[in-house]
């Protein structure tokens, strides 16, 4: 039977376990450049079979909210190999989530204060989190955006193969394209925000258009082996909807069952919310969706994320369903979730006052079982 605790292999990527720590924004790198601070907090956490580190903007333009860092300077690259050393260091396995926000951003954090840019011209909505003029976080109403032009689209593209290749050159192990969660890849793919009339809108073979572009090119730059890409199909978050997302989200695995991923992490339900949560008038069948996957030559992992506690993992794991399961909070809680899970230990309570920006507190600071004994 398999278990958590189990080797698996992501692709071209060799795990000790099956618990893997999600990328979680935590706006503790300002300038958008890691830090020593990032370091440790990583580190702390190597023990995970796999960390997939907080959404990366692959430029400026794709920046959404402050201090994230991110892949486009020089000096970003180099903080990021402080952090790979000191995870691989530990013996952990580590991939950078690649990321362009689209709509969700803000004229601050955009090159020479422009407007953001999304697959049509409609405001995401909610809040993002900014530098204000005094120097302190806070946050802000999401700008208006403006509807690329399909000229520009191609370099975009571009920019998310340049963002993985940089990522390797940081010495991680591979990347997580994310496609989730209302950013460009989701605004592109759902019917709720892409309103348009050319080859990237309107069918749902040319709404995915745009993911299959940014899986190939990023595959074709650093090997499909080391690639994965993070879904979310009726997650609401900010201001994503679409009416049919069993269809549209089962042609997209069939599309990328053949280009041999290293995984597919889906979030189910309503990301950080409820499980249950529905788009398009009836429940999503996420085991129709692996199977369309499989069916369709898709040999990466299939990793699962959303409210696991260690039972619901358990079981997603020893059933087959799932090769993996991603925690997030949990991890942020408790850097050595895994000994915790191993030994039926008590776990850490999560200080959610702490969970965006700040220092030290509340980010390297949790105790591990050592520490608290």
């Amino acid at each position: 039977m398999t278990t958590l605790f189990d080797p698996v292999k992501f692709g071209d990527i060799e795990l000790a376990n099956r618990i893997v720590m999600a990328p979680l924004t935590r706006n503790r790198s300002p300038k958008a450049i890691p830090n020593d601070l990032n370091a440790a907090y990583y580190e702390q956490r190597a023990s995970a079979g796999l960390l997939i580190t907080e959404g990366t903007p692959v430029t400026q333009q794709g920046q959404g909210y402050a201090d994230v860092p991110g892949l486009y300077l020089p000096e970003a690259i180099a903080g990021w190999k402080k952090v790979t050393d000191a995870v691989h260091k530990k013996g952990g396995k580590i991939v950078t989530q690649i990321w362009h926000v689209g709509r969700v951003s803000h004229v601050s954090l955009q090159p020479n204060g422009t407007a953001p840019v999304a697959p049509s011209a409609i405001p995401a909505g909610g809040k993002t989190y900014i530098i204000d003029e005094n120097g302190n976080g806070a946050f802000a109403e999401t700008s208006a955006p403006r509807a690329l032009e399909i000229a520009e689209i191609s370099g975009i593209v571009a920019d998310y193969a340049k963002g993985a290749r940089a990522a390797i050159d940081a010495g991680f192990d591979g990347v997580e394209i994310h496609g989730a969660n209302g950013y460009l890849i989701d605004q592109f793919l759902k019917d709720g925000a892409n309103q348009r009339a050319d080859e990237y809108g309107g069918s749902i073979e040319n709404r995915v258009r745009f993911a299959l572009e940014v899986v190939d090119a990023v595959a074709k730059e650093i090997g499909a082996g080391r690639v994965g890409i993070r879904l979310s199909p009726v997650t609401p978050a900010n201001g994503i909807t679409e009416s049919q997302p069993q269809p549209l989200f089962n042609h997209l695995v069939h599309e990328l069952g053949s280009r041999g991923l290293s995984f597919i992490h889906v979030i189910e339900g309503a990301t950080g919310g409820d499980r249950d949560f529905t788009q398009g008038g009836k429940p999503f069948n996420y085991h129709e969706l692996k199977d369309i996957y499989r069916k369709a030559g898709g040999s990466g992992a299939w990793l699962v994320n959303n409210g696991y506690d260690k039972a619901a993992a358990e079981q997603a794991v020893e059933s087959g369903y799932a090769d993996a399961v991603a925690f997030g909070k949990l991890f942020i809680a408790n850097p050595d979730l895994v000994e915790r899970f191993q030994t039926n230990a008590e776990l850490n309570e999560l200080d959610k006052a702490t969970l965006y920006g700040g220092g030290a507190k509340g980010y390297t600071d949790y105790p591990n079982l050592d520490t608290a004994a």
